[in-house]
């Protein structure tokens, strides 16, 4: 199996006890919706495939895997840190009006006063809201992503107009 015909649902973290059994770090939103007897890990560019034995879901975007034939702490060591995927066909359903802010990863930004700033890049949940990262003329500029900012979000031509607090743009300008 390609990488192209998977999709990331998080990376091994670390080994728990001596009989094999590794942590998953979830990066995938609907990790409780996630159905699978075997995943697959990134080893050397190329998925490895992996039958789960037993699996125990946590609610903090982990899980317990026991994996067949990795049985003891020494072949579940090289695990870690390995990204795991799971194939295209297993990715759960969503309702297209189920709209989040991680799906803006990609639109283009233009703010009222500045016009074209750059494509969203990156969407991170803070505690208290969602961070957009864009690619602003080789710097990262950050901005929340909020009502009060958001005038207008077009689904179709993946753009997002803003209304960015003055002066915002100018701190990334740097020395132009």
């Amino acid at each position: 199996m390609n990488i192209s015909d998977a999709f990331c649902i998080g990376y091994i973290t670390k080994t728990r006890g001596l009989k094999g059994e590794v942590q998953l770090f979830f990066e995938f939103e609907d990790y409780m919706e996630l159905d699978f007897d075997m995943l697959f890990l990134e080893m050397n560019k190329k998925l490895v495939p992996y039958f789960v034995d037993t699996i125990k879901v946590q609610k903090n975007s982990t899980a317990y895997l026991n994996l067949e034939d990795v049985d003891h702490i020494d072949k579940a060591q090289p695990l870690v840190k390995k990204k795991a995927y799971l194939p295209n066909d297993k990715m759960p359903e969503r309702d297209p009006d189920d709209f989040r802010y991680s799906d803006l990863v990609g639109f283009l930004v233009i703010d009222e006063q500045e016009g074209e700033i750059g494509s969203i890049t990156a969407v991170q949940e803070l505690p208290q809201q969602f961070v957009a990262t864009v690619d602003f003329h080789g710097h990262e500029l950050l901005f929340p992503l909020n009502e009060d900012l958001i005038l207008d979000i077009d689904m179709q031509e993946q753009i997002i107009e803003v209304e960015l607090p003055e002066g915002l743009v100018d701190l990334y300008r740097g020395e132009e």
